[in-house]
């Protein structure tokens, strides 16, 4: 593909959200929350692990700790300390994410009056909030949009798609920005993420069944097809959901 001007990249890009939407209409978030506080603790604690398994997870850590100052408690002696790290153990790295939790559980009690901050610069003055988790949170508990939330989805297919050659977050985040309208910010996280995890995954991605063939630099630039020298040629089944 020849280098774009950026109104053509711009209208790459509405074609490929076009068509994102179409295919996946029920795309958005998957982690439960009751409230926002609670959507911060699942959002920390999906850091490298899946939602799958921070819902698991969330489920007997919401009912144990109902409230804010539930959490600050837990912080109040080793022993509380090392219960809460038990609780959360499975999702890996969890001593930091403990840290991250309970140190904001404070910091929301005390600077913003036991509520989750509203604007993105309150947000990152949290333990353990970058604009990732600011942006979904954002989003999700408040109808707030400051920018684009980047997993690691939205990286890997935004620089697939050639939307942005950047590897950073927050320079993905501005390129995705600049190409797309604000009142699809929000949403494109969500549409990246699934099909991210339906079609084009890391290690193997199934450029035969991808509705985006035309609109990627990337399709069947991947082992798969190299080594097939065919890269039309389809399997037989179609790979599983996750």
């Amino acid at each position: 593909m020849k280098k774009e001007t950026l109104p053509q990249k711009q209208n790459r890009a509405k074609n490929i959200f076009t068509r994102l939407k179409r295919i996946y209409p029920q795309a958005g978030m998957i982690l439960r929350f009751s409230n926002p506080w609670e959507l911060l603790v699942a959002v920390i604690l999906s850091a490298q692990c899946t939602d799958k398994k921070v819902n698991e997870v969330t489920e007997k850590l919401f009912k144990k700790y109902r409230m804010l100052d539930d959490y600050i408690r837990a912080s109040a002696s080793e022993r509380a300390e090392k219960e809460f790290e038990d609780m959360i153990h499975s999702t890996g790295f969890y001593r930091a994410k403990a840290k991250h939790i309970l140190t904001t559980a404070r910091i929301v009690k005390e600077n913003f009056g036991g509520k989750v901050p509203k604007t993105m610069e309150e947000m990152l003055t949290l333990r353990g909030v970058a604009r990732k988790t600011a942006n979904v949170v954002l989003g999700n508990a408040y109808d707030v949009v400051e920018g684009i939330a980047v997993d690691t989805h939205v990286s890997r297919l935004s620089q697939r798609l050639d939307l942005s050659a950047a590897h950073d977050p927050k320079k993905i985040e501005r390129d995705l920005m600049e190409l797309l309208p604000k009142k699809n910010w929000f949403r494109s996280t969500y549409l990246l993420i699934e099909h991210g995890r339906k079609i084009c995954t890391a290690k193997d991605p199934r450029c035969d069944l991808c509705p985006l063939q035309k609109l990627c630099p990337s399709a069947f630039q991947f082992p798969r097809f190299q080594k097939n020298n065919d890269p039309h040629r389809r399997n037989d089944k179609r790979p599983k959901s996750h």
